[in-house]
């Protein structure tokens, strides 16, 4: 009789518990959306981020609060997310080079960017730009690659993987070398590309369009396959004389592994709404970058499928995981 009693109770905790969740599920969210960003304020990633978190907020009529925590490239950020309990109300917006190359670029991560993530949708796709100092007297690629390999104690910085990684396959293509210096922010490593302190760098093209058109730094050339909209006078790196050389990041939103389907799709459905408005594609252009309208399983698929591209770099690179 107790044995049975015992059963009744448990059965019944059960049903509550679920009926709890469900009624979370539909309620959701009923408070502020935290959405956690591997980069500072006013960086490029952060521009992009601000954008969505801004469309998403009318979307979910609640706050979406933009948490930055920059450093490790990104890192702290996923880690952050991959810890988080996953019910919905904290995201993270992160690129591809962090979800793919992170896996290679480090030895010892405290995450798995393919177990530990449930993908939302993929928003946004970014072109990169080689920059050098507006005081410079280097023009083009072709002239900076002579300039690297006229001395021998050359820098680059990089923020992020894409940026280390796409210099280091030019300076591999180029016969040229260059020593790495991370930055935590964006701010930081141009105010070393202005003052010459760096010799050249690849940026996210989300913050150096700006800085370009305004003149604070000066463009050698895209990243992209083909030029683009925002920066028509600037060559690609393939016109520039760096053959097979294209990269071209893309951003997704994450929940933590485990999050209710219902609140995936509900995430899923107000991001993909918001790529596809026409203020959107505006916006995206203004910064060097165009929509994406992948799926959450698209988006995995996605990535599954560049993990050996992006190993294929880091070898090609000459890069040692640390």
């Amino acid at each position: 009789m107790h044995r049975i009693v015992k059963i009744l109770v448990t059965g019944i905790f059960g049903i509550v518990a679920l009926s709890g969740v469900a009624r979370a599920q539909d309620t959701y969210p009923d408070r502020p959306i935290h959405v956690v960003l591997g980069f500072a304020a006013g960086s490029g990633a952060d521009i992009l981020t601000r954008y969505f978190t801004q469309k998403l907020e009318l979307l979910a009529k609640q706050p979406v609060i933009v948490d930055n925590k920059p450093g490790a490239t990104g890192n702290i950020s996923l880690r952050n997310v991959a810890q988080a309990k996953p019910d919905g109300y904290t995201v993270l917006f992160t690129a591809n080079s962090n979800m793919a190359g992170s896996r290679f670029l480090f030895k010892d991560l405290p995450f798995d960017t393919l177990k530990d993530f449930t993908p939302i949708a993929s928003f946004a796709q970014i072109a990169f730009v080689m920059v050098v100092s507006p005081k410079s007297p280097i023009d083009t690629v072709a002239a900076l690659t002579a300039h690297l390999k006229s001395k021998p104690d050359n820098l680059y910085g990089y923020t992020n993987q894409t940026a280390q990684l796409s210099t280091e396959y030019y300076m591999q293509i180029a016969g040229v070398k260059a020593k790495p210096v991370p930055y935590k922010t964006t701010a930081d490593a141009m105010r070393d590309v202005i003052e010459g302190q760096l010799d050249f760098m690849v940026f996210d093209g989300t913050f150096a369009a700006g800085q370009i058109r305004q003149g604070q730094l000066k463009a050698l050339a895209v990243t992209t396959k083909q030029r683009i909209p925002t920066l028509p006078d600037t060559p690609t790196m393939q016109e520039s004389g760096v053959p097979n050389y294209e990269f071209s990041p893309w951003w997704c939103a994450y929940l933590p592994a485990g999050a209710p389907q219902p609140i995936v799709d509900k995430l899923q459905g107000w991001m993909l709404e918001i790529s596809a408005m026409p203020e959107t594609a505006q916006f995206l252009e203004s910064v060097a970058s165009i929509p994406q309208h992948d799926t959450g399983p698209q988006a995995e698929a996605r990535l599954k499928a560049e993990l050996p591209k992006w190993e294929t770099l880091v070898k090609t690179a000459g890069i040692e995981p640390q």
